[in-house]
């Protein structure tokens, strides 16, 4: 066959243009996505619709001891800044810190050197005054004496006057002599008052100065104990500068306590106090005294509890808190604090339901430290729940929960 006539050498009056070859997708990531999906889906279900582990705890009967906390400092009833009532060098301190003291035991003494020597000058001034009264009564007696002649020689001269018997002359000078001798008695008795008047000075001055001499005695107005020795002797003093700090034997705790609590306070409560130096142990005490103002900011006010028997380490100023006891029942339905929660101003607890978180409203009674007496809403038996710690996010209603 002529190549003209071979077929395989013919040429196509028509070209034909390839089709594209399509390639087929790869079954992987489609199946990837579903897998994600169903995960997620998987585990919103769990989250949804597990059961939510929950702390349980069974209602009881029992005993409820209701009581108020506070929150304040040891403190002395009374307390007195031992200081001079003059300026003058500080010869010695009696007494230390620490040290217990009894009333009207010297505490410490000034220098009282000048001070005698004042009271003595005062002693002497006082001895001349006398002895010018005494000086001067004398002249009283004198110079009544002159007037009772004086007053004689008038009379008789005024007889002989009117008898034509003496003169004129003689007359006037009579009555001369009784004007000068009148003078002279008020002179006198002028003179004694002045000098009883300088007497009731000189007394006085003399118990000031003995008062002073008595101020350089620094005494104990009562039984007590030193807290603080603020100067040493050889410095001088002046009034009102602290050289001991003097308490009395009366302590308390004056201690902050809210202000909704003081309708449920009054003097004579038991009470037990915990002093921070010492928080595993506690003392007893009682309610001494109750503020009658509050805090304007903190709406707290003040109560003293005293201490029946202090630790045998203390100071002023050391923290400690303090647990009123305002009352006590037993026999009720008792629930921990904790699981009580609060919806629209409402208590209420979260109780287990065949497995699942249902509200319940209660009527709170007396709260205790820890636990909370409730009149109403609850049985014994009941199981109430609470998410566990550290979960933030609160249980729902008809959340199914699980207790361990």
């Amino acid at each position: 066959m002529s190549p003209l006539t071979d077929p395989s050498q013919r040429s196509s009056p028509v070209s034909k243009t390839p089709l594209p070859v399509r390639r087929r997708r790869p079954l992987g990531r489609p199946l990837a996505w579903l897998a994600v999906a169903g995960l997620i889906a998987f585990a919103g279900y769990r989250l949804k619709f597990r059961p939510l582990p929950v702390t349980a705890h069974q209602v009881t009967v029992g005993e409820v001891r209701g009581e108020v906390m506070g929150t304040g400092t040891l403190e002395a009833r009374v307390k007195t800044t031992i200081s001079p009532r003059i300026q003058e060098r500080l010869a010695e301190v009696l007494v230390d810190q620490g040290d217990v003291v009894k009333a009207g035991q010297r505490l410490a003494r000034l220098d009282d050197g000048e001070t005698k020597q004042q009271v003595a000058i005062a002693e002497a001034a006082l001895a001349a005054a006398k002895a010018t009264v005494d000086r001067v009564l004398a002249d009283d007696p004198r110079a009544q004496a002159v007037l009772k002649q004086a007053q004689q020689e008038h009379q008789r001269s005024s007889e002989l006057l009117a008898g034509r018997i003496s003169s004129q002359a003689d007359f006037d000078k009579a009555s001369e002599a009784l004007q000068v001798a009148e003078a002279d008695l008020k002179r006198a008795q002028s003179a004694n008052r002045e000098a009883e008047s300088q007497v009731f000075t000189a007394e006085k001055s003399l118990l000031f100065r003995r008062e002073q001499l008595a101020f350089t005695e620094m005494l104990s107005p009562y039984d007590g104990l030193i807290t603080r020795r603020d100067r040493d002797p050889g410095g001088v003093v002046v009034p009102g500068s602290s050289i001991l700090q003097l308490v009395a034997h009366d302590i308390w705790v004056s201690a902050w306590v809210d202000e909704t609590a003081v309708t449920a306070l009054k003097e004579g409560q038991p009470a037990r106090v915990v002093f921070r130096s010492e928080p595993s142990k506690t003392y007893e005490g009682e309610v001494a005294r109750l503020g009658r103002e509050a805090d304007r900011e903190t709406r707290e006010f003040v109560m003293d509890v005293r201490v029946k028997q202090l630790p045998e380490r203390w100071t002023l100023g050391q923290r400690a808190e303090v647990f009123i006891e305002t009352g006590r029942t037993s026999g009720v339905v008792v629930v921990p604090q904790s699981f009580v929660l609060w919806r629209d101003g409402k208590p209420g607890v979260m109780v287990d339901d065949a497995g699942k978180a249902r509200w319940r409203d209660v009527v709170p009674g007396l709260r205790g430290p820890k636990s909370l007496e409730i009149i109403q809403g609850l049985s014994e038996g009941d199981v109430v729940v609470k998410p566990p710690a550290g979960q933030k996010q609160p249980l729902n209603e008809g959340q199914r929960i699980h207790a361990p």
